[in-house]
C-alpha cells in the first residue's frame, strides 16, 4: 500500500476518530492534579482550608458544569468546541501560573476562583468535542467507549506527572504551566478529526468488539507501567534523567494503540470503499424520536411533548431529560456519591498532611488516584456491558454497588488507620471512576443519543453542588475548626494552619458516609424503576430500529457525502 493513502485512510478513519480522543483525554487530567499543587498555592496566598476548599469547589464546578458546551455542540461543529476548550484552558492555568510565580500582582481571591474555574470548565468543550462524535459513532459498544475514553482521563493525572517530572522536576508551580499548554497543543492538533460517521452494520457492531479490546490491553500495559514506575519513585530516589526515561517510555506506550488503528485500516483495506472526507461537520440524519424537535411546533404541542415523554431508551428531548424523574434521581446519586468521592481527593493532600505522610508519598497517593479511577472507569464499562448483553444485569444496579463500596474509603479516612490511606485511594479512584463511567452510560440509555452531548452535562452539574456542601461547608469549615481548637491547646500560640491528627477528618468523613448511603438507596430507587427496562430487549431493539430508518437515507457514502457538502 501506498504510504501516503494509507496514512490519508489512517487519518480520516473511524479508529483514528478514537485514538485522538484518547490523547486529549489523556492531558484532560488538571482537575485531578489539584491535591499536588494545591498545598503551593495555600503557603504561597496564605489560605486557610476553608478558603482552599472554596477554591476547590470553583475547580469542580468549571470542571463539571459543562452544559455550555453541551448546548452549543447541539449546534456548532466538534472543532469550534474544542477550540473553545484550548483558548480557555490556557488562558485560565497560565493566570494561576502567573500568580503563583508572582509574576503579576497577587490577584483577589474572586480573581483566582475565575481563574481556576475558566480553566477546568475548558476540560468540558475538550472532553464534550471529542468524546460525544466518538460515542455516537459506535452506538452499539457505548458503555465500552465510554469506559475507556474516560478511562484514559483517569490516567491523565498520573501520565501528566510523569511529562511534568521529566519536563521541570519536583516543582510545582511548573505544573499548572505544563497544565495551561500541553492539553491546549493536543486540542488544536486535532480539530478536524472529529466528525460523525454513517450508521454502521449490524455485523460490524460485533466485529469493532476485537478492536476495543486492543485498545483495552494497550491502556492496562500503560497502567500497569505507570503503576510500576510510581512504586519505584516511592522507594527509590529519581535523578532527572531517570524522570525523562519515564516519561518517554510513557508516552510510546500512549501511542500504541496507533498501532492498532494503522493494521485495522490496513486489514479493512481491500474490502471497504476509500474513507470519508475529513470533516468536521454532522450529517442530519432523519430522527427516530416520536417527539417533536425542540424548537419547532406550538408551544400546545411542546407542552404536550414534555407531559408525554417518550419510552425510556427512545430521544428524549433536553427539556422532557431535565424534568424526568429518572434524572432527578440521577442528580441526587451524584451529590452524594461522586460528591463525597470527589471530596476525598480534592483533600488527599492535606489528609496525608494531617495523617503524617510526606510530600512525595502524598504525591504518590494522588497518582495512585489517577491509576484507580483509569481501572474504575474501564473495567466498569467492560464489565457493565458484559454483564448487561449477556445477563441484562441492570446498569443501575452496577452504579449502585460501587456507591455502597466507596463508603468504605470514606470510613478509613475517617478512623484514620495507620497505614491504610494507600487501599483507600485504590477504593476512593476506583469508586469515583466507576461512578462517572456508568452514570454517562446510564443517561445515554435512558434518555437516547440525539441530546446526549446536553444531558450528560446536565448530570453533571450536580457534583459541583455536592463539592460546595461536602467539600466547603462540611469538611473544610470542620478542618478549619480543630486548627483553632489544637491552637487553643498551645495557649493560642499561631504556629500554622496546619491540622495534624486523626480528629481533623475524622467527623466529617463519618458524615460524608452517612450521605453516601443515603446516595445508594437513591440509586437503589433508580434500580427499581429501571428493573424491567433493562431485563427487556429494549436497547437493541431501538438501536436496530434506528440503524435501519438511518440506513434508508444513507444508504450508501455517496448520499452521505452530499449531506455533508449541503
Amino acid at each position: 500500500m501506498d504510504p501516503l493513502k494509507l496514512t490519508v485512510r489512517v487519518v480520516r478513519g473511524r479508529w483514528f476518530t478514537v485514538f485522538a480522543s484518547f490523547l486529549i483525554m489523556s492531558s484532560a487530567g488538571g482537575t485531578y492534579l489539584f491535591g499536588i499543587y494545591s498545598a503551593e498555592m495555600k503557603s504561597t496566598f496564605g489560605y486557610d482550608q476553608q478558603t482552599l476548599n472554596t477554591l476547590s469547589f470553583f475547580k469542580n464546578l468549571g470542571g463539571n458544569v459543562g452544559i455550555i458546551a453541551g448546548l452549543m455542540n447541539e449546534i456548532m461543529p466538534p472543532w469550534f468546541i474544542l477550540l473553545i476548550g484550548a483558548v480557555t484552558n490556557f488562558g485560565g492555568h497560565f493566570m494561576i501560573y502567573l500568580s503563583l510565580t508572582k509574576k503579576i500582582a497577587q490577584p483577589k481571591f474572586w480573581q483566582m476562583c475565575m481563574y481556576i474555574c475558566i480553566g477546568t470548565n475548558s476540560q468540558n468543550f475538550s472532553n464534550t468535542g471529542s468524546l460525544v462524535p466518538c460515542v455516537k459513532n459506535f452506538p452499539r459498544n457505548r458503555g465500552i467507549v465510554l469506559g475507556l475514553l474516560k478511562g484514559f482521563v483517569g490516567l491523565s493525572g498520573a501520565i501528566m506527572t510523569q511529562i511534568y517530572l521529566a519536563l521541570y522536576g519536583d516543582h510545582p508551580k511548573s505544573l499548572v504551566l505544563l497544565i495551561a499548554w500541553l492539553p491546549t497543543i493536543i486540542s488544536i492538533t486535532f480539530l478536524n478529526t472529529f466528525r460523525l460517521l454513517p450508521p454502521e452494520k449490524e455485523s460490524e457492531g460485533y466485529n469493532q468488539i476485537r478492536v476495543f479490546y486492543y485498545f483495552l490491553y494497550a491502556s492496562l500495559a500503560l497502567a500497569g507501567y505507570l503503576m510500576t514506575v510510581i512504586i519505584l519513585q516511592e522507594e527509590i530516589t529519581f535523578n532527572h534523567t531517570h524522570f525523562i526515561f519515564a516519561a518517554c517510555f510513557t508516552l510510546l506506550l500512549l501511542f500504541l494503540p496507533l498501532a492498532v488503528v494503522i493494521r485495522e485500516e490496513i486489514l479493512q483495506y481491500s474490502s471497504t470503499s476509500p474513507p470519508l472526507p475529513l470533516s468536521s461537520s454532522e450529517p442530519k440524519l432523519t430522527s427516530t424520536s416520536t417527539s417533536p424537535p425542540s424548537s419547532f411546533g406550538s408551544f400546545a404541542s411542546r407542552t404536550i411533548s414534555i407531559l408525554k415523554p417518550p419510552e425510556r431508551g427512545m430521544d428524549y428531548t433536553i427539556i422532557q431529560g431535565l424534568v424526568s424523574v429518572d434524572m432527578l434521581i440521577l442528580l441526587i446519586t451524584s451529590i452524594a456519591g461522586f460528591g463525597g468521592t470527589l471530596v476525598a481527593i480534592d483533600n488527599m493532600g492535606q489528609i496525608g498532611e494531617s495523617l503524617g505522610y510526606t510530600q512525595k508519598s502524598i504525591n504518590t497517593l494522588v497518582s495512585l488516584i489517577s491509576i484507580w479511577s483509569y481501572s474504575g472507569r474501564v473495567l466498569s464499562g467492560f464489565a457493565s456491558e458484559i454483564l448487561l448483553k449477556r445477563y441484562k444485569f441492570p446498569r443501575t444496579l452496577s452504579f449502585a454497588v460501587i456507591i455502597f463500596v466507596s463508603c468504605i474509603g470514606h470510613l478509613l479516612i475517617a478512623f484514620g488507620v495507620k497505614d491504610t490511606l494507600y487501599i483507600t485511594s485504590i477504593i476512593i479512584g476506583f469508586s469515583n471512576g466507576a461512578e462517572l463511567t456508568l452514570g454517562y452510560a446510564i443517561v445515554s440509555e435512558l434518555f437516547g443519543m440525539k441530546h446526549f452531548s446536553t444531558l450528560y452535562t446536565v448530570g453533571s452539574t450536580a457534583i459541583p453542588l455536592g463539592s460546595y456542601l461536602l467539600n466547603i461547608k462540611l469538611v473544610g469549615y470542620m478542618y478549619d475548626a480543630q486548627v483553632k481548637k489544637k491552637l487553643k491547646e498551645r495557649g493560642g500560640k499561631h504556629v500554622d494552619l496546619i491540622c495534624t491528627g486523626v480528629d481533623c477528618f475524622k467527623m466529617s468523613f463519618l458524615i460524608i458516609t452517612a450521605v453516601t448511603i443515603f446516595g445508594a438507596i437513591a440509586a437503589s430507587v433508580l434500580v427499581w424503576r429501571t428493573w424491567d427496562f433493562y431485563k427487556s430487549d429494549v436497547i437493541h431493539h431501538k438501536y436496530r430500529e434506528s440503524l435501519s430508518e438511518s440506513s434508508e437515507n444513507i444508504d450508501n457514502k455517496i448520499l452521505y457525502n452530499k449531506v455533508i457538502e449541503s
